[in-house]
């Protein structure tokens, strides 16, 4: 099977998953275990009132996003800085 091939099969699983089961439910784990990585950052012992810990967790939720943001601007203005590779196999 070709890489081509392989590519179809995948999107053709995903899409058949994505409808049988829904996006939200399929990625509701992860963006649980997301979530509570900021709670558990911004509340390690577990001693803050939860409406408190949440405020803060979407604080540093959107910090981290924020970061995430300006370090992938920062990437593509240096992509367009720096002139193109040649890759190997490929004339100077």
């Amino acid at each position: 099977m070709t890489r081509e091939e392989q590519a179809a099969w995948g999107r053709i699983g995903g899409l058949t998953a994505n409808a049988r089961h829904g996006g939200d439910a399929m990625t509701a784990g992860a963006r649980r275990g997301f979530r509570e990585r900021f709670e558990r950052e911004v509340d390690p012992e577990g001693r803050l009132d939860p409406a408190e810990r949440s405020q803060r967790a979407d604080r540093a939720m959107r910090a981290h996003m924020l970061r995430l943001a300006r370090a992938s601007a920062q990437a593509r203005a240096a992509n367009r800085r720096s002139p193109p590779h040649a890759t190997s196999g490929e004339a100077s």
